[in-house]
């Protein structure tokens, strides 16, 4: 049992409190528990989720998590260099594929952007390294998450400039909607609404 506060899931005798967007399905709550919001530093997994934010966009992050695995199995675990290879004839074969999103536009742009981090890891060190210098200070971050605060920030200062810069180094499909997902997902941001356990 929980009670509704101020639209968060409270804790009551024990259980956990989760944030509401979870809901209750089994795959979506495992990865606001598991994933959501912990810090990433690897590049291929800081990789894989701007593409899969990307193939995101107009549908919902439930849809490309059941679809997970099967995207990397197509894209060969998300490792960079060697989606950076992929060809014409990958791009046919991914949109024959069933088991992903099969949107021409995010496949070619899968494919630059892995071709762009190449770069970013040859200019900045590492994908990582480059990420995780756009993470905004605490004083830029609101003193409480509630879902109100959460719902009127689908945009930051932070990834507006981030998804600036990745716009003029040739990524694609990385807008600052998109970028802020990322940010939140991969940990830049701690956006757990404040009663969550996992805050």
């Amino acid at each position: 049992m929980t009670l509704r506060v101020k639209g968060q899931k409270a804790k009551v005798k024990g259980q956990l409190a989760r944030c509401w967007w979870c809901g209750t399905d089994p795959l979506y709550v495992r990865y606001h528990d598991e994933e959501w919001g912990k810090p990433v530093k690897d590049d291929n997994r800081l990789f894989e989720k701007m593409c899969l934010e990307g193939f995101q966009a107009g549908l919902s992050w439930l849809t490309i998590l059941r679809k997970r695995e099967n995207f990397r199995r197509a894209f060969a675990d998300f490792d960079i260099d060697t989606v950076a290879r992929f060809t014409a004839r990958d791009v046919s074969r991914l949109l024959k594929d069933e088991g992903i999103i099969r949107h021409r536009g995010k496949i070619e742009s899968t494919i630059n952007n892995a071709q762009r981090a190449i770069e970013l890891r040859e200019q900045e060190g590492s994908v990582a390294e480059y990420f995780w210098r756009w993470q905004p200070t605490g004083r830029a971050r609101p003193r409480r998450i509630t879902r109100e605060v959460l719902k009127s920030m689908a945009t930051t200062p932070e990834s507006t400039a981030l998804s600036k810069d990745l716009r003029k180094r040739g990524w694609t499909f990385v807008g600052p909607t998109t970028v802020y997902a990322f940010m939140q997902a991969m940990g830049l941001v701690n956006d757990h609404v404040h009663d969550c356990s996992f805050r």
